[in-house]
């Protein structure tokens, strides 16, 4: 009987795509899954000289691959992922490799990688960025734990990566669950940057007063420099898609209310927990919680009205600010974003190589950018960068752009249009570039009503005061 070098479990779209990657690269793959229509889908989409095979039983799908099998799962994460495992593991055997290449929670990975342990089995957890079309064509790929299953994986990740100058985006991100944490922070870096883009678009068009073929022709130049990316280049061709069901263009037509599937919020949830302040992050995800509360924006804004938006002055002056404003927030949102995987690195021993993260973010994810190019450099220079503001080349660009981001903060305040991403973006540069915080009154004011003691900036010690107003 022949022997398939890889498998897939669940074959809907990603799984089916990633699927026809491995095959085309030349390796064997069996895939499998409960849905017969799937697996049936999944021969009649195969191009001549893939070796595949589609199953609808497990048990054969596990007999059909070589040894130590490997296998990768892409279902929904959460309880689905249990549930293959419950099934499967019991037919697999000392050594054999199993591959969660979906967004799980990274606690769950822990508990994945130990119970599969104490079976004899390997368990990662592996990021996989770029949507359908990157798992066909090559996705950014953020393996994480055991290191001697990641070393036989290699080859076929390598293979199947999208490349940069030739190099594959995929490299080794750590011990335990960093796969699954570098892949979380990444989708929370995307949370910030779909924020950032919205906003910009919402200045220009009702600060501006620009339609949808001028805000092309401005994406299309900014994508052409040095905002070249991604999400840049969507947002270009977005304003250009005409509606099937109207005369009007589909973005118009399309309710202000953004959905979300966890990422953001555990991202948020992490910052928090471990001590680190992300809070362009944490608003873009705020942000779409606020936009499901439509009808109460709509009596809101009957309340508060706001028709005196002033259009700028100098309206070439006006866009350049913007952009240079999006471009800033953004790079601050990347640096919140890898000054939480410093620490969590720490804080959960996981290694994490930040040079190879921004490398691997270069291509295939849907926060590539050619930002991230500057990025590897500041990571070339000094790997141990606890934030990317710190480096010195990295700051010359910072500070080429603060006035536009003031000067766009300021519009946007002025005139009463929402910009929180934006805001928040410039309040943490400006509380990180700040020597002395005025926290020592917060301080005070904690050990007044709790003793919750102070520090002093004249002599070492832990102190408390007796406060009593009486006295003062």
């Amino acid at each position: 009987m022949e022997r398939y070098n890889y498998g897939v479990v669940g074959l809907g779209v990603m799984g089916r795509n990633l699927l026809y990657n491995i095959a085309d690269h030349g390796f064997s793959v069996a895939g499998f899954d409960l849905d017969k229509g799937k697996v049936d889908e999944l021969h009649t989409g195969a191009t001549g000289g893939m070796e595949i095979k589609g199953l609808a039983s497990l048990e054969d799908f596990v007999t059909a691959l070589e040894s130590p099998r490997k296998i990768i799962l892409m279902v929904p994460a959460g309880k689905p992922v249990d549930a293959v495992l419950e099934n499967i593991t019991p037919l697999l055997g000392k050594g054999d490799i199993v591959i969660d290449a979906g967004n799980s929670y990274f606690r769950d990975t822990e508990r994945r990688i130990a119970d599969l342990a104490s079976k004899g089995l390997h368990f990662m957890g592996m990021g996989v960025s770029g949507g359908e079309k990157g798992a066909r064509t090559g996705p950014s790929i953020m393996p994480g734990g055991d290191l001697e299953a990641f070393k036989l994986l290699k080859p076929m990740l390598e293979s199947i990566a999208a490349k940069v100058d030739g190099e594959p985006c995929t490299a080794y991100m750590g011990k335990s669950a960093a796969g699954n944490y570098v892949k979380m922070v990444h989708n929370g870096i995307e949370y910030a940057i779909m924020q950032l883009i919205s906003e910009a678009y919402d200045l220009l068009k009702r600060g501006a007063n620009l339609n949808n073929d001028q805000l092309y022709e401005i994406f299309k130049e900014w994508n052409n420099g040095e905002m070249n990316s991604f999400l840049i280049e969507i947002t270009r061709d977005i304003f250009r898609q005409k509606d099937s069901l109207s005369n009007a263009y589909l973005v118009d037509m399309i309710l202000d209310k953004a959905g979300a599937k966890g990422t953001g919020k555990w991202t948020s949830e992490q910052a928090m927990e471990i001590g680190v302040s992300i809070p362009t992050i944490d608003i873009a995800v705020t942000s779409r919680i606020l936009s499901a509360y439509k009808e109460e924006r709509i009596k809101a804004s009957q309340l508060y009205p706001n028709d005196d938006v002033a259009t700028p002055e100098n309206m070439k002056i006006f866009i350049k600010e913007v952009g240079d404003a999006l471009y800033l927030s953004t790079l601050i949102s990347y640096a919140q974003g890898l000054a939480l995987l410093v620490k969590a690195s720490e804080e959960y021993d996981f290694d994490i190589p930040l040079k190879d993260v921004v490398k691997i973010w270069r291509g295939g994810c849907i926060i590539r950018s050619v930002l991230l190019e500057k990025f590897y450099s500041a990571y070339t220079r000094n790997p141990n960068l606890s934030n990317i503001l710190l480096d010195e080349e990295i700051s010359e660009i910072v500070k080429s752009k603060t006035h536009s981001l003031r000067k766009t903060a300021s519009y946007a305040v002025s005139n009463g249009i929402s910009s929180l991403g934006i805001q928040t973006a410039l309040g943490y540069f400006d509380a990180y570039t700040t020597e002395f915080l005025p926290v020592n009154l917060i301080q005070a004011q904690r050990d007044y009503f709790g003793a919750h003691t102070y520090q002093r900036v004249d002599r070492e010690g832990i102190f408390h005061t007796s406060w009593d107003s009486t006295n003062i």
